[in-house]
């Protein structure tokens, strides 16, 4: 473990204390982890307090837990309670250091966070992301709408149990001359890839 990061850790546990959660350094990565309702507060300090200065977001994801520590992926229904995370990659360019904070959604229902919209501008596209792709709520964004899916799209596809073939498909109409929107005609089924081999394969 390096100096720097020893510091960074013992400076977020003296600055946060019991607001923080979780508090791991593993790899040389340091991930923060807070409760939601601390989050935009927590979030607010990492950038203006003087001993953390994180001032730049580099990114931020959506995860879904829903099988986090399974081996069988069948079953969904059980998986890992909260589920839905909203991940945030953090810079110091005063300090040179990085630090990764996760906060979960406390609602698996209805996943909402509160929006750093209005700590870092550069959350505005990465929140609108991960609004479509898991449908974890922003509270506080300014324009939350889909960005990767066009508005028809029917739920959330990098959710672990959106199914493959998605819910509905689009196509253009030629006699209504317009797109329409349709249930999925794919019929599910299993590929079994098949081995072909010529006949005097392996006795030569």
């Amino acid at each position: 473990m390096s100096v720097k990061l020893e510091r960074l850790c013992k400076n977020l546990s003296e600055i946060f204390r019991e607001r923080v959660q979780s508090l791991t350094l593993v790899g040389g990565e340091v991930t923060l982890e807070v409760a939601a309702a601390d989050y935009f507060e927590v979030a607010t300090t990492l950038r203006d307090h003087p001993d953390l200065r994180f001032e730049q977001l580099m990114d931020i994801c959506g995860v879904d837990y829903v099988a986090y520590g399974r081996t069988d992926l069948v079953d969904f229904t059980e998986g890992r309670s909260p589920r839905f995370a909203a991940v945030s990659h953090l810079l110091s360019l005063t300090h040179n250091w990085r630090l990764r904070l996760r906060v979960f959604a406390p609602d698996d229902s209805f996943p909402v966070v509160a929006s750093v919209t209005p700590i870092w501008n550069g959350a505005n596209w990465f929140e609108r992301e991960a609004f479509n792709l898991y449908g974890i709520m922003f509270e506080g964004h300014d324009d939350l709408r889909r960005i990767l899916t066009d508005y028809g799209f029917v739920g959330h596809p990098f959710r672990k149990d959106f199914p493959v073939t998605g819910y509905v498909e689009m196509r253009y109409d030629p006699e209504q001359k317009r797109v329409v929107y349709q249930p999925v005609t794919i019929e599910p089924r299993e590929v079994t890839p098949r081995i072909i081999r010529e006949e005097n394969y392996g006795r030569g």
